[in-house]
């Protein structure tokens, strides 16, 4: 298993110790307040980690501490991983970011947009915008989730997952079944967080000619080191996945999630791109350092620089906030100055963020309220893992920019 280089000294790599020590205090008091079981902070400047810490237990019931080598289902920070794969394949010349997708996937050929009616007979049109690997990449082909519970499409797919048959398809068939749903609105117009990443992964696997754990595994996780990251724990790797937890409607008191705790320790049929993988803080560190040294990490280049920059910024039309780009009515509240890039979000001006991480900071969540940024300018990168149930529970994103940036000196 990998694990995490001894922390350097912060004040040499332009960090206040301090500072740091003030952020996990102020972390610790979730687990204090009993609003979290447990946590995992890692920060890293100029190519170091500069602060590890661990606080409360991965397994409240057998009394387990959060360990360095406690594993995370990460969820939603598997996107930047299925971006990176895509960028792999798009360097190779095998795709440009503006080629239609149905040359690869023929399901997505003839896109319908929603116009109006209920999720039982919807009015559509036929889309005069093909589907491209762009929208894939940024969440504006018009795909959506049936968790946003806001729009008669997002009713569509939640239909979809009750479908006999749904829990045994695999990634290809469930983009079948996602083809089938119209869109929320003519791609490229609009942002909406959705199943695209999922859809790019099924990409990965036509073009690149390998299922997608294979893809990962030989040509990404291999390289960079990452030996603990997958899309399943099994054996003694099942035993330090960490618990997962809820809060009790009543008084507000922790509750473990059996059913979340079950996801992460089988094979499953299908390989979500969009939020599979579970993994160790050492493993996502290699990641987001090779994200911040341009695409290489320890002599091994994946990506060429100037990829990774184009990743970095905000490919939304007209440079605009990805939450202003979302249809009505809105999933998301508004948070101006984080645009989207390929496969994570972006800040785009701090202060209208009113947020202390620089111009250029990639960011992106988990599910299960695990957290990360990089900032490929300031080599800086942070990640936050827990394992709590429904995201957002805390406002977790915002104040770990906030507390691990302004430790900054210099």
């Amino acid at each position: 298993m990998g694990e995490l280089p001894e922390p350097a000294d912060p004040s040499a790599h332009g960090l206040d110790a301090e500072r740091l020590r003030r952020a996990g205090d102020y972390l610790g008091r979730y687990i204090d307040d009993g609003m979290l079981a447990g946590w995992q902070l890692v920060v890293a400047s100029g190519g170091a980690v500069v602060w590890h810490e661990r606080r409360g237990l991965a397994d409240v019931e057998a009394g387990t501490p959060v360990r360095p080598d406690t594993l995370w289902r990460l969820y939603s920070m598997t996107k930047p991983v299925t971006a990176v794969a895509a960028m792999m394949l798009y360097e190779a010349g095998e795709f440009a970011l503006d080629d239609p997708v149905d040359r690869w996937l023929p399901e997505f050929g003839s896109p319908r947009v929603y116009q109006f009616g209920p999720p039982q007979t919807p009015g559509t049109i036929p889309s005069s915008q093909p589907i491209t690997v762009r929208h894939l990449l940024t969440h504006t082909a018009g795909l959506s989730y049936g968790f946003h519970f806001v729009h008669p499409v997002d009713a569509l797919y939640r239909a979809a997952e009750e479908e006999p048959g749904w829990a045994a398809a695999d990634l290809a068939g469930r983009c079948q079944r996602w083809a089938s749903i119209p869109l929320l609105y003519l791609p490229g117009t609009a942002w909406t967080y959705s199943v695209a990443s999922d859809v790019l992964g099924r990409l990965v696997e036509v073009v690149g000619g390998q299922r997608l754990d294979e893809f990962f595994a030989q040509r990404i996780f291999g390289p960079l080191g990452m030996t603990d990251t997958g899309f399943w724990a099994d054996g003694e790797r099942a035993a330090r996945l960490a618990a997962v937890y809820g809060r009790d409607s009543a008084d507000g008191k922790l509750v473990r999630d059996d059913a979340a705790c079950a996801q992460g320790t089988t094979p499953p049929l299908a390989l979500s791109g969009g939020g599979g993988l579970v993994g160790s803080a050492a493993d996502y560190h290699r990641f987001t350092q090779f994200l911040v040294r341009n695409g290489e990490l320890d002599g091994v280049r994946l990506l060429g620089a100037r990829t990774v920059d184009l990743m970095f910024r905000n490919h939304l039309p007209a440079g605009a906030a990805y939450t202003a780009l979302q249809p009505e009515p809105r999933s998301w509240p508004p948070a101006p100055g984080l645009g989207f890039g390929l496969g994570l979000a972006v800040v785009t001006d701090p202060a209208a963020a009113g947020t202390p991480a620089s111009a250029g900071t990639g960011f992106w969540s988990g599910a299960l309220n695990t957290e990360f940024f990089a900032d490929p300018g300031d080599d800086l990168t942070a990640m936050f893992f827990t394992q709590l149930t429904p995201y957002g529970a805390l406002p977790l994103q915002r104040e770990l920019a906030h507390l691990i940036c302004s430790a900054r000196t210099m």
